[in-house]
Protein backbone atom coordinates (compact mmCIF):
# COMPACT_ATOMS: atom_id res chain seq x y z
CA UNK A 1 0.00 0.00 0.00
CA UNK A 2 1.31 3.40 -0.99
CA UNK A 3 1.58 5.63 2.06
CA UNK A 4 2.47 8.78 0.11
CA UNK A 5 1.93 11.83 2.26
CA UNK A 6 -0.57 14.31 0.87
CA UNK A 7 -0.25 18.01 1.56
CA UNK A 8 -2.59 20.94 1.02
CA UNK A 9 -0.36 22.26 -1.78
CA UNK A 10 -1.22 19.19 -3.87
CA UNK A 11 -4.91 20.14 -4.06
CA UNK A 12 -6.69 22.97 -5.83
CA UNK A 13 -9.90 24.44 -4.44
CA UNK A 14 -12.76 24.17 -6.94
CA UNK A 15 -14.89 27.28 -7.34
CA UNK A 16 -18.63 26.98 -6.77
CA UNK A 17 -19.62 27.81 -10.34
CA UNK A 18 -17.21 25.20 -11.69
CA UNK A 19 -18.51 22.63 -9.22
CA UNK A 20 -22.05 23.03 -10.64
CA UNK A 21 -20.94 23.45 -14.25
CA UNK A 22 -21.97 19.93 -15.21
CA UNK A 23 -25.58 20.48 -14.13
CA UNK A 24 -28.19 21.12 -16.83
CA UNK A 25 -30.79 23.38 -15.33
CA UNK A 26 -33.39 25.94 -16.45
CA UNK A 27 -34.26 29.14 -14.62
CA UNK A 28 -37.18 28.89 -12.21
CA UNK A 29 -40.29 30.28 -13.87
CA UNK A 30 -43.86 30.45 -12.63
CA UNK A 31 -46.80 28.99 -14.52
CA UNK A 32 -48.25 32.33 -15.60
CA UNK A 33 -44.83 33.68 -16.56
CA UNK A 34 -44.39 30.62 -18.77
CA UNK A 35 -47.86 31.18 -20.26
CA UNK A 36 -46.91 34.77 -21.12
CA UNK A 37 -43.61 33.59 -22.61
CA UNK A 38 -45.37 31.11 -24.90
CA UNK A 39 -48.08 33.62 -25.78
CA UNK A 40 -45.43 36.10 -26.91
CA UNK A 41 -44.09 33.46 -29.30
CA UNK A 42 -47.47 33.38 -31.08
CA UNK A 43 -47.21 36.32 -33.47
CA UNK A 44 -50.84 36.16 -34.56
CA UNK A 45 -52.12 36.23 -30.97
CA UNK A 46 -49.80 39.12 -30.10
CA UNK A 47 -51.04 41.01 -33.16
CA UNK A 48 -54.60 40.57 -31.90
CA UNK A 49 -53.56 41.73 -28.42
CA UNK A 50 -51.88 44.87 -29.81
CA UNK A 51 -54.94 45.68 -31.93
CA UNK A 52 -57.22 45.25 -28.91
CA UNK A 53 -55.04 47.53 -26.78
CA UNK A 54 -55.13 50.22 -29.47
CA UNK A 55 -58.91 49.88 -29.84
CA UNK A 56 -59.43 50.04 -26.06
CA UNK A 57 -57.28 53.17 -25.80
CA UNK A 58 -59.02 54.86 -28.72
CA UNK A 59 -62.45 53.97 -27.33
CA UNK A 60 -61.51 55.97 -24.23
CA UNK A 61 -59.57 58.83 -25.81
CA UNK A 62 -61.09 58.97 -29.30
CA UNK A 63 -64.21 61.02 -28.46
CA UNK A 64 -62.00 63.59 -26.70
CA UNK A 65 -59.43 63.79 -29.51
CA UNK A 66 -62.07 65.11 -31.88
CA UNK A 67 -63.05 68.75 -31.42
CA UNK A 68 -66.69 67.89 -32.19
CA UNK A 69 -69.17 66.45 -29.72
CA UNK A 70 -70.87 63.23 -30.79
CA UNK A 71 -74.31 64.91 -30.38
CA UNK A 72 -73.42 68.12 -32.19
CA UNK A 73 -75.33 68.61 -35.46
CA UNK A 74 -74.40 70.87 -38.36
CA UNK A 75 -77.02 70.90 -41.11
CA UNK A 76 -74.58 72.61 -43.47
CA UNK A 77 -72.19 69.65 -43.28
CA UNK A 78 -74.43 66.65 -43.90
CA UNK A 79 -72.89 63.43 -45.32
CA UNK A 80 -69.41 64.90 -45.77
CA UNK A 81 -66.77 62.42 -46.82
CA UNK A 82 -63.67 62.00 -44.61
CA UNK A 83 -61.51 65.11 -44.77
CA UNK A 84 -58.99 67.10 -42.72
CA UNK A 85 -61.70 68.57 -40.49
CA UNK A 86 -63.91 65.48 -40.12
CA UNK A 87 -61.54 62.53 -40.15
CA UNK A 88 -64.28 59.92 -40.57
CA UNK A 89 -66.73 62.27 -42.28
CA UNK A 90 -70.22 63.21 -41.05
CA UNK A 91 -73.56 61.40 -40.99
CA UNK A 92 -77.01 62.31 -42.32
CA UNK A 93 -77.50 64.75 -39.42
CA UNK A 94 -74.12 66.45 -39.77
CA UNK A 95 -72.60 64.75 -36.70
CA UNK A 96 -68.89 63.89 -36.51
CA UNK A 97 -68.41 60.18 -37.22
CA UNK A 98 -64.93 60.03 -35.65
CA UNK A 99 -66.20 60.77 -32.15
CA UNK A 100 -69.34 58.68 -32.68
CA UNK A 101 -67.40 55.67 -34.00
CA UNK A 102 -65.03 55.52 -31.04
CA UNK A 103 -67.80 56.19 -28.54
CA UNK A 104 -69.82 53.43 -30.19
CA UNK A 105 -66.79 51.15 -29.87
CA UNK A 106 -66.65 51.98 -26.16
CA UNK A 107 -70.30 51.05 -25.62
CA UNK A 108 -69.98 47.86 -27.67
CA UNK A 109 -66.90 46.76 -25.74
CA UNK A 110 -68.58 47.62 -22.45
CA UNK A 111 -71.63 45.53 -23.32
CA UNK A 112 -69.51 42.62 -24.56
CA UNK A 113 -67.16 42.55 -21.56
CA UNK A 114 -70.02 42.98 -19.06
CA UNK A 115 -72.01 40.13 -20.64
CA UNK A 116 -68.92 37.88 -20.65
CA UNK A 117 -68.17 38.61 -16.97
CA UNK A 118 -71.78 37.90 -15.94
CA UNK A 119 -71.70 34.62 -17.89
CA UNK A 120 -68.40 33.88 -16.13
CA UNK A 121 -69.86 34.46 -12.67
CA UNK A 122 -73.10 32.54 -13.21
CA UNK A 123 -71.33 29.71 -15.05
CA UNK A 124 -68.74 29.17 -12.32
CA UNK A 125 -71.41 29.23 -9.57
CA UNK A 126 -73.90 26.97 -11.36
CA UNK A 127 -71.37 24.59 -12.91
CA UNK A 128 -69.35 24.35 -9.69
CA UNK A 129 -72.41 23.47 -7.62
CA UNK A 130 -73.60 20.93 -10.19
CA UNK A 131 -70.19 19.25 -10.39
CA UNK A 132 -69.77 18.97 -6.62
CA UNK A 133 -73.40 18.00 -5.90
CA UNK A 134 -74.90 14.54 -5.71
CA UNK A 135 -75.55 12.74 -9.02
CA UNK A 136 -79.31 13.29 -8.68
CA UNK A 137 -79.03 17.05 -8.10
CA UNK A 138 -76.40 17.27 -10.83
CA UNK A 139 -78.76 15.60 -13.31
CA UNK A 140 -81.64 17.94 -12.40
CA UNK A 141 -79.48 21.06 -12.70
CA UNK A 142 -78.04 20.06 -16.07
CA UNK A 143 -81.48 19.22 -17.49
CA UNK A 144 -82.59 22.73 -16.52
CA UNK A 145 -79.49 24.17 -18.24
CA UNK A 146 -80.21 22.12 -21.37
CA UNK A 147 -83.78 23.43 -21.52
CA UNK A 148 -82.51 27.02 -21.23
CA UNK A 149 -79.84 26.45 -23.87
CA UNK A 150 -82.31 24.83 -26.27
CA UNK A 151 -83.94 28.24 -26.76
CA UNK A 152 -82.27 29.99 -29.73
CA UNK A 153 -79.82 32.57 -28.42
CA UNK A 154 -80.60 35.36 -30.89
CA UNK A 155 -84.35 34.77 -30.55
CA UNK A 156 -84.16 35.40 -26.80
CA UNK A 157 -82.00 38.49 -27.31
CA UNK A 158 -84.37 39.95 -29.90
CA UNK A 159 -87.52 39.22 -27.88
CA UNK A 160 -86.13 40.73 -24.67
CA UNK A 161 -84.91 43.79 -26.56
CA UNK A 162 -88.29 44.28 -28.27
CA UNK A 163 -90.29 43.85 -25.04
CA UNK A 164 -88.18 46.23 -22.96
CA UNK A 165 -87.17 48.74 -25.63
CA UNK A 166 -88.55 52.27 -25.60
CA UNK A 167 -90.65 52.96 -28.69
CA UNK A 168 -88.59 54.82 -31.26
CA UNK A 169 -85.59 55.43 -28.97
CA UNK A 170 -83.89 52.04 -28.74
CA UNK A 171 -82.89 49.75 -25.89
CA UNK A 172 -81.06 50.55 -22.66
CA UNK A 173 -77.62 49.08 -22.00
CA UNK A 174 -78.92 47.13 -19.01
CA UNK A 175 -81.59 45.41 -21.14
CA UNK A 176 -79.03 44.50 -23.81
CA UNK A 177 -76.71 42.92 -21.26
CA UNK A 178 -79.64 41.10 -19.62
CA UNK A 179 -80.82 39.73 -22.95
CA UNK A 180 -77.37 38.35 -23.78
CA UNK A 181 -76.86 36.64 -20.44
CA UNK A 182 -80.21 34.82 -20.14
CA UNK A 183 -78.88 31.84 -22.10
CA UNK A 184 -75.23 32.84 -22.56
CA UNK A 185 -74.12 31.40 -19.20
CA UNK A 186 -74.93 27.79 -20.09
CA UNK A 187 -71.74 26.99 -22.11
CA UNK A 188 -69.62 28.34 -19.26
CA UNK A 189 -71.58 26.24 -16.74
CA UNK A 190 -71.06 23.09 -18.86
CA UNK A 191 -67.34 23.80 -19.12
CA UNK A 192 -66.95 24.40 -15.38
CA UNK A 193 -68.97 21.29 -14.51
CA UNK A 194 -66.78 19.15 -16.75
CA UNK A 195 -63.63 20.54 -15.15
CA UNK A 196 -65.02 19.97 -11.66
CA UNK A 197 -66.00 16.36 -12.38
CA UNK A 198 -62.49 15.64 -13.66
CA UNK A 199 -60.45 17.53 -11.07
CA UNK A 200 -62.35 16.40 -7.98
CA UNK A 201 -61.01 12.88 -8.60
CA UNK A 202 -57.39 14.05 -8.56
CA UNK A 203 -55.13 13.13 -5.64
CA UNK A 204 -54.93 16.60 -4.13
CA UNK A 205 -58.73 16.91 -4.06
CA UNK A 206 -59.16 13.46 -2.52
CA UNK A 207 -56.44 14.20 0.03
CA UNK A 208 -58.12 17.43 1.07
CA UNK A 209 -61.46 15.66 1.39
CA UNK A 210 -59.91 12.91 3.53
CA UNK A 211 -58.49 15.59 5.84
CA UNK A 212 -61.97 17.01 6.42
CA UNK A 213 -62.04 19.89 3.93
CA UNK A 214 -65.50 20.94 2.77
CA UNK A 215 -66.59 20.71 -0.85
CA UNK A 216 -66.76 24.49 -1.09
CA UNK A 217 -63.19 24.83 0.17
CA UNK A 218 -61.92 22.22 -2.30
CA UNK A 219 -63.79 23.99 -5.11
CA UNK A 220 -62.29 27.40 -4.23
CA UNK A 221 -58.76 26.32 -3.42
CA UNK A 222 -58.08 23.46 -5.82
CA UNK A 223 -60.60 22.95 -8.61
CA UNK A 224 -61.35 26.49 -9.83
CA UNK A 225 -57.67 27.65 -9.81
CA UNK A 226 -56.58 24.54 -11.71
CA UNK A 227 -59.34 24.91 -14.31
CA UNK A 228 -58.85 28.65 -14.78
CA UNK A 229 -57.03 28.22 -18.09
CA UNK A 230 -59.95 26.79 -20.13
CA UNK A 231 -62.32 29.17 -18.34
CA UNK A 232 -60.22 32.19 -19.32
CA UNK A 233 -60.14 31.05 -22.95
CA UNK A 234 -63.93 30.67 -22.92
CA UNK A 235 -64.36 34.18 -21.51
CA UNK A 236 -62.08 35.57 -24.23
CA UNK A 237 -64.22 33.94 -26.91
CA UNK A 238 -67.50 35.01 -25.26
CA UNK A 239 -66.72 38.73 -25.57
CA UNK A 240 -66.77 38.85 -29.41
CA UNK A 241 -69.97 36.81 -29.47
CA UNK A 242 -71.70 39.37 -27.24
CA UNK A 243 -70.31 42.27 -29.30
CA UNK A 244 -71.55 40.66 -32.50
CA UNK A 245 -75.00 40.10 -30.94
CA UNK A 246 -75.14 43.76 -29.90
CA UNK A 247 -74.07 44.84 -33.38
CA UNK A 248 -76.78 42.64 -34.89
CA UNK A 249 -79.42 44.21 -32.64
CA UNK A 250 -78.19 47.70 -33.50
CA UNK A 251 -78.29 46.83 -37.19
CA UNK A 252 -81.91 45.71 -36.74
CA UNK A 253 -82.82 48.99 -35.04
CA UNK A 254 -82.89 47.52 -31.52
CA UNK A 255 -79.62 49.03 -30.33
CA UNK A 256 -78.86 51.61 -27.68
CA UNK A 257 -81.15 54.52 -26.99
CA UNK A 258 -80.46 57.55 -29.15
CA UNK A 259 -78.33 59.62 -29.26
CA UNK A 260 -75.93 57.02 -27.78
CA UNK A 261 -74.17 55.23 -30.63
CA UNK A 262 -72.92 51.68 -30.91
CA UNK A 263 -71.16 49.95 -33.78
CA UNK A 264 -74.42 48.23 -34.73
CA UNK A 265 -76.49 51.41 -34.77
CA UNK A 266 -73.78 53.19 -36.78
CA UNK A 267 -73.85 50.37 -39.34
CA UNK A 268 -77.65 50.63 -39.47
CA UNK A 269 -77.42 54.39 -40.09
CA UNK A 270 -74.84 53.78 -42.79
CA UNK A 271 -77.09 51.27 -44.51
CA UNK A 272 -79.79 53.93 -44.90
CA UNK A 273 -77.54 56.15 -47.06
CA UNK A 274 -76.02 53.40 -49.20
CA UNK A 275 -78.66 53.79 -51.96
CA UNK A 276 -77.40 57.34 -52.63
CA UNK A 277 -73.81 56.13 -53.08
CA UNK A 278 -72.41 56.83 -49.60
CA UNK A 279 -70.47 53.79 -48.40
CA UNK A 280 -68.00 55.12 -45.82
CA UNK A 281 -70.68 55.39 -43.12
CA UNK A 282 -71.25 51.63 -43.08
CA UNK A 283 -67.63 50.78 -43.92
CA UNK A 284 -66.11 52.41 -40.80
CA UNK A 285 -68.16 50.54 -38.14
CA UNK A 286 -67.88 47.33 -40.17
CA UNK A 287 -64.07 47.56 -40.14
CA UNK A 288 -64.04 48.20 -36.39
CA UNK A 289 -66.33 45.21 -35.74
CA UNK A 290 -64.12 43.02 -37.95
CA UNK A 291 -60.95 44.08 -36.13
CA UNK A 292 -62.52 43.41 -32.72
CA UNK A 293 -63.85 39.99 -33.75
CA UNK A 294 -60.54 39.01 -35.36
CA UNK A 295 -58.45 40.17 -32.40
CA UNK A 296 -60.49 38.43 -29.71
CA UNK A 297 -60.63 35.17 -31.68
CA UNK A 298 -56.90 34.94 -32.45
CA UNK A 299 -56.08 35.98 -28.86
CA UNK A 300 -58.40 33.26 -27.54
CA UNK A 301 -56.74 30.67 -29.79
CA UNK A 302 -53.31 31.84 -28.64
CA UNK A 303 -54.33 31.62 -24.98
CA UNK A 304 -55.67 28.10 -25.53
CA UNK A 305 -52.26 27.00 -26.83
CA UNK A 306 -50.30 28.92 -24.19
CA UNK A 307 -52.37 27.50 -21.32
CA UNK A 308 -52.07 23.91 -22.54
CA UNK A 309 -49.71 22.19 -20.06
CA UNK A 310 -48.84 19.54 -22.67
CA UNK A 311 -47.03 22.21 -24.71
CA UNK A 312 -44.89 23.39 -21.80
CA UNK A 313 -41.18 22.91 -22.39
Amino acid sequence: MDHTAYTKDMFEKVKRDEYHADRITRPTISYWADVWRRLKMNKLAMTGLVILIIIFIMSILGPYISKFDYREQDWDKINLRPNKEYWFGTDELGRDLFSRAWLGTRYSLLIGVAAALIDFGIGILYGGIAGMASPRLDAIMMRIAEVVYSIPYMLVVVLISVVFSDAGSGTSMFVLILAMTITGWVPMANLVRGQVLALKEYEYSLASESLGASKGWILRKHIIPNSFGPILVNVTLTVPRAIFAEATLGFMGLGLQVPKPSLGTLANDGLAVMPIGIFYQILIPSILISFIMFSFNVLGDGLRDALDPRLRQ
